[in-house]
């Protein structure tokens, strides 16, 4: 059942569960982490925790993961989602696990990466407008996002979140031996064909992107977890008649919204352990 974005857009599952037997599932996370449902609902995190559900008393869950990234509070809520998951987590990095991404693999048990496949870990980032007050009280929160993204790496590297952040302000990109010996995968192995997860023109919001994976990219995306839309259909984007300092502050508005039910999901989370 896809969510539906402001304007009545539909919009598509960007991943995808299924049993392998009773005992074994998979979740394939293919495409950019979309937040657009995120956006003044549930829809998407209760949808994710169904089909997680839906699996039943699975003993392992088996992550294949090729997405660029996208919106952190998507990410932190999938990360907790499968954290908390009593089956065992094997993620495999199918060829990217860039920002958020990266930040879901953490919740894996075992991640696996090819030689060729790459992770990108990197500071938060948003759109705000506003006077200098909320311009500062934006920038204190992304510095606290971060130190949460840090410390979920730090959980799984064994690395002090001071390095981390570092790391993460310096927008590192790491191969699959690169990441083993940072700690961010256990296990490398052979070279795979990387499949475009989203067109090339992504990577122009990062900095260091390598020049080895831009030439390996395809113009267009071949997997997004969902049937790819037919000839001709665009896939629906959400709609808006504001004006970029109205958006900007929706946007804002927004992330104050997903913090709120952030902090209520940790509560609950401790209450639950």
């Amino acid at each position: 059942r896809a969510g539906k974005a402001e304007g009545g857009n539909q919009v598509k599952k960007f991943w995808k569960f299924r049993n392998v037997t009773p005992q074994k599932g998979e979740l394939t996370l293919y495409g950019e982490i979309s937040d657009t449902s995120w956006w003044g609902d549930e829809v998407t995190p209760a949808d994710f925790q169904r089909d997680l559900k839906a699996l039943g008393d699975i003993e392992e869950l088996n992550l294949y993961v090729n997405s660029p990234g996208g919106d952190v509070f998507a990410g932190f809520t999938i990360y907790n989602q499968l954290k908390r998951h009593s089956a065992r987590k094997i993620v495999h990095v199918d060829g990217l696990a860039a920002s958020a991404a990266s930040v879901i693999c953490m919740a894996g048990d075992e991640i696996i990466m090819p030689e060729n496949a790459s992770m990108m870990i990197h500071e938060a980032s948003a759109v705000t407008a506003g006077n200098k007050a909320k311009m500062r009280k934006m920038a204190d929160e992304l510095e606290r996002i971060d130190g949460q993204i840090a410390g979920i790496y730090a959980e799984k590297t064994g690395k002090k979140p001071e390095e981390l952040l570092k790391m993460m302000e310096a927008e590192t990109w790491m191969n699959g031996a690169e990441a083993l010996e940072q700690g961010f995968c256990t296990a490398v192995e052979e070279a795979k064909k990387v499949a475009a997860c989203v067109s090339r023109s992504y990577f122009a919001r990062y900095s260091n992107v390598p020049a080895d994976l831009l030439e390996d990219w395809d113009d267009e995306p071949e997997g997004t977890g969902e049937e790819p839309p037919a000839d001709g259909e665009e896939t629906p984007q959400p709609v808006t008649d504001k004006t970029p300092a109205e958006d900007s502050a929706r946007i804002s508005a927004q992330m104050e919204a997903r913090k709120r039910r952030l902090e209520l999901m940790n509560k609950k989370m401790k209450m639950e352990e």
